[in-house]
């Protein structure tokens, strides 16, 4: 394994990867400004967020499976193209938690007592008692946009302070919030009511400019604004208007839309307290980010336990080894599907559906693995549990999931659908995680989905098997194993076999006046 760690990161940090005997760690002193030379062959990169991993790196990273981003932000990773390229994201959300939870309050306490301008009137040789007189924290309500891990540490100081906390996050359950003593409240609620006001939540077309001159309205007057998540949250120019009409009693940013904020008129404010983006900077922090993102790509690539990404559904180690053997199952049924349908027609629809305790996960890795398993059989473009829903959005295939019937056990079923034709196969996980055909559309079948297979749809008469059997057998081909199912009038045989039956072998099966169907096919393990 090459593992390139472009931007300087803990020396902790780098010996988690240097550990493992087998891989080879480039660092940034070691890139010489040649990223683009290094990440043709490698592994796994590691930024922070000078580096711009943009498309046309990304093009030249032709084994690239993981990169990793030590802290939260990714706006210098070409998400869309590591999407498309089967590149996994994470990031470190938490990690430096403590940090910014701690700058927030510092920042809260420096509008409260006006400590800048008391340091800064102190050392120009005045004492301005009267004029720098403050207000307690104690018994203000302070509002907080997004209770994730860095809004809930603000929280939890907060209530050391003595006090009321309402918050907005529509993905905290109400248990959460009231073991925490936080009320949760719709948004407009949280900013009508706060008299400090804290945001928390990422970057996205829902939150770009939420802080506006709408919203800035609605507010108490008076209120305080404190920002360390991203500067895109406000609107500079309605900020600006409010802390002129007093509005808004002052700000304190550690970020804005532009960095360094040359031209932003907030940095002219008295009342505006800016620092240059250092909540997450302290020493704790940067070794924790640090850490946290080479334990995660260490364990992407030795065991494909896939923690915070960004692009793709995560598990914890617990969920990931409960779920392993179901991906794997999801893709095997997925590949076995896709070589049992005519090939005469274009995908048209996927739909995964689960039962038992499976239909209760989260299944987007299974549904990632069963759409990737359908298109590595039908399509040149390689596919995996990363871009396979993007890849078949790309081409029109609608994608479905949900549960099953009431089933008796843990299985998933997968239909294709085409425009010349509709198979479903259902799989499971039977004695001790051993991945198995369960059945195809309406026949029941079992048989371990691994090695070389001959999926073969026949009428049910006699004299099919035995003439399956000495064409093989005439033919140097050996049985490792056969299964039958039959419904009605019809029957499937799939045969296990110890080497790949040639075409000519499969057609001469083919030309047996009892056999419809006959698709030989290798399920990799």
């Amino acid at each position: 394994m090459k593992i390139v760690v472009a931007e300087k990161i803990a020396a902790n940090a780098l010996q988690v990867l240097k550990n493992e005997p087998e891989w080879s760690v480039i660092t940034a002193e070691q890139l010489n400004g040649n990223l683009i030379g290094a990440i043709e062959d490698a592994d796994a990169l590691i930024v922070r967020s000078a580096v711009q991993v943009n498309a046309d790196v990304l093009r030249h990273a032709r084994k690239l499976r993981v990169i990793g981003r030590a802290g939260v932000g990714v706006d210098n990773i070409d998400l869309d193209s590591a999407t498309k390229a089967g590149i996994a994201v994470m990031n470190t959300p938490g990690a430096n938690a403590i940090a910014v939870a701690e700058h927030t309050l510092g920042l809260m306490l420096a509008l409260a007592r006006f400590i800048p301008r008391a340091d800064a009137t102190t050392h120009a040789g005045k004492w301005e008692k009267k004029s720098l007189q403050g207000t307690e924290l104690r018994g203000k309500t302070l509002g907080i946009v997004g209770l994730g891990r860095v809004g809930f540490e603000v929280a939890r100081r907060a209530k050391a302070f003595d006090m009321k906390i309402v918050a907005h996050d529509p993905f905290v359950a109400a248990s959460v919030a009231h073991d925490l003593e936080v009320e949760l409240a719709d948004l407009d609620q949280v900013f009508a009511r706060a008299d400090y006001l804290t945001l928390h939540v990422g970057l996205t077309p829902q939150t770009t400019g939420m802080i506006n001159e709408q919203s800035l309205n609605k507010m108490k007057k008076g209120v305080r604004i404190v920002n360390c998540a991203r500067g895109e949250l406000l609107d500079e120019a309605a900020l600006a208007t409010a802390l002129q009409n007093r509005q808004v009693a002052g700000a304190a940013l550690d970020v804005f839309a532009h960095e360094p904020p040359k031209d932003s008129p907030l940095v002219a404010f008295e009342n505006v307290i800016a620092t240059p983006h250092i909540a997450g900077s302290t020493s704790e922090a940067q070794d924790a980010v640090g850490v946290q993102i080479a334990n995660q790509v260490r364990e992407y690539l030795k065991r494909g336990v896939i923690q915070n990404a960004v692009n793709m559904p995560s598990l914890d180690d617990e969920q990931y080894e409960q779920m392993r053997p179901y991906i794997a199952l999801a893709e095997r049924v997925g590949a076995f599907l896709a070589n049992i349908v005519s090939r005469q027609g274009s995908i048209q629809e996927i739909a995964i559906r689960y039962g038992g305790r499976i239909a209760g996960w989260k299944t987007e890795l299974l549904r990632n693995a069963a759409i990737q398993g359908v298109l590595n059989q039908r399509i040149a473009e390689r596919a995996n549990v990363v871009n396979a829903a993007a890849i078949a959005q790309e081409r029109g295939i609608r994608v479905h999931e949900g549960p099953t019937e009431k089933t008796s056990g843990d299985l998933l079923a997968i239909t294709l659908k085409t425009s010349a034709d509709e198979r479903t196969v259902r799989g499971g996980v039977l004695r001790g995680n051993s991945l198995r055909l369960l059945g195809v559309d309406d026949i029941d079948i079992e048989v371990p989905l691994e090695g070389d297979l001959i999926y073969i749809r026949n009428r049910d008469v006699p004299g099919v098997v035995g003439n399956i059997g000495g064409i093989l057998g005439k033919n140097g081909v050996n049985i490792a194993n056969l299964s039958l199912g039959r419904s009605g009038d019809r029957a499937i045989a799939v045969v296990q076999v110890d080497t790949p039956a040639p075409e000519p072998v499969l057609e001469e099966i083919r030309k047996l006046k009892e056999v419809e169907q006959v698709w030989g096919m290798k399920i990799s393990g």
